[in-house]
């Protein structure tokens, strides 16, 4: 009998791996956008952090914004990798809600 447990032990512990791995491939496809400057400065990235795209307002493209821009175009990087993590971490839950962890315990390990 104790066999068996083990065996659907397994099985369970390979289904969630498997569907570990589907959730981090799902994440290059979900995008989100960082802003900085009320909207002046947007980064686009994937909830796995990968940068797609930055947008800056013409406003900014002068040499004396050189120093604003940098920082607006930070900013908006940090958004967009908070709102990356957010995301990550979101898809993650749908995956391990089932699962029965110890309390603290994060996956991937």
């Amino acid at each position: 009998m104790p066999d068996l447990d083990l065996n659907k032990l397994m099985e369970m512990a390979q289904n969630a791996q498997n569907e570990l791995q589907k959730a981090q491939q799902s994440l290059e496809s979900i995008e989100v956008e960082g802003l900085a400057g009320g909207g002046l400065v947007k980064v686009r990235a994937t909830a796995k952090g990968t940068i797609l795209g930055v947008s800056i307002d013409e406003s900014l493209l002068q040499p004396s914004e050189k120093t604003m821009v940098e920082d607006l175009i930070a900013a908006a990087i940090n958004d967009a990798r908070g709102k990356a993590d957010q995301a990550a971490n979101t898809e993650m839950q749908k995956v391990t809600s089932g699962l029965p962890l110890p309390p603290g315990m994060k996956l991937p390990f």
